[in-house]
């Protein structure tokens, strides 16, 4: 146990033992065992938009085995999915590789001007499958956000009580947020304090841009001069917002980019502005293999320090 990996687990010192030995057992995996960071394969993206539209680009990828094998091969910390992506290979994966199970999703068969996601697996689906984790999403902004909150509220309870930890994807959008909104500064700021304040152990946030949605924010953020200029400074604010950083906050690696070199320039960001990792799906899996664990191994190096 590193004093990297004590002093974050200090901050949760209200939660169970059960609780902390996961969040340990998922930062002591992987490439990055040790350090604080993270970075985590996440494929809920055939139930949230699709399997084409998913894995067309990359078609071994439909196999559900073959995201076990590239979470493991790149040394992540820890692979998420729903649960039929899981059933499908936690017997054969055993003990390689910590599991999130993410227990409730959405699709995008129909208008998603307010998202709300089903509740698709259990507290103790996630037992049997041997997970350290459960996920959840939320989507600040929208017209049934409070039930959200509620049935999180009800969730991770269970998930806690039965030594779970619990990762949060806060997805502001909805209601009257405009779409530039969804990830603007002050709205992602707010979406990952929100998750902290409802309990989450990991929180998941989009990368933010300098765009401010909200009047009323907007006039505190000029007024008291926070820096949103560079990306860097944009995480560190998300970061702040997140306890005083007292919260680990991951950043998620949106849309496939065809340019590896802006994957490389996010994660510098993440890193100089004091994110804890990436959570990167669609830009790893969709990629070809080889590529895919380059792609990963660089990320990781940039977070570990070993690559500029």
């Amino acid at each position: 146990m590193t004093e990297r990996v004590r002093e974050i687990l200090s901050w949760y010192r209200g939660e169970n033992a059960g609780v902390l030995s996961n969040l340990a057992r998922i930062m002591n995996h992987g490439k990055l065992a040790g350090t604080g960071k993270f970075v985590i394969l996440p494929v809920d993206q055939g139930f949230e938009h699709g399997p084409a539209r998913s894995f067309g680009p990359n078609p071994p990828a439909y196999d559900p085995r073959y995201h076990f094998q590239l979470a493991i091969d790149a040394g992540c910390n820890a692979y998420a999915a729903p649960l039929g992506m899981l059933q499908a290979g936690a017997a054969d994966f055993a003990g390689d590789i910590p599991l999130i199970l993410k227990v409730n999703n959405h699709d995008t068969l129909q208008d998603e001007k307010d998202p709300l996601g089903a509740q698709t697996s259990t507290v103790d689906d996630a037992l049997e499958l041997g997970c350290a984790a459960i996920g959840y999403t939320i989507y600040p902004g929208t017209l049934d956000r409070r039930l959200q909150y509620e049935q999180f509220r009800a969730i991770s309870r269970e998930a806690k009580e039965k030594g779970l930890a619990v990762v949060m994807w806060a997805y502001p959008r909805g209601g009257p947020i405009s779409k530039e909104g969804e990830t603007a500064l002050d709205v992602t700021a707010y979406a990952a304090h929100i998750a902290c304040e409802l309990g989450a152990n990991i929180v998941k946030v989009k990368l933010p841009t300098d765009f401010l949605e909200q009047k009323a924010a907007k006039e505190v953020y000029e007024k008291t001069n926070i820096e949103r200029d560079t990306l860097a400074k944009r995480v560190a604010h998300v970061v702040k917002c997140a306890f005083d950083g007292r919260r680990i906050v991951i950043f998620s690696g949106g849309a496939m980019k065809s340019d590896d070199n802006a994957v490389l320039d996010e994660a510098r960001a993440i890193r100089d502005g004091g994110g804890f990792g990436s959570i990167m799906g669609r830009n790893a899996f969709q990629r070809p293999k080889a590529e895919s664990l380059k792609l990963l191994g660089d990320v990781i190096g940039i977070l570990k320090g070993d690559k500029k």
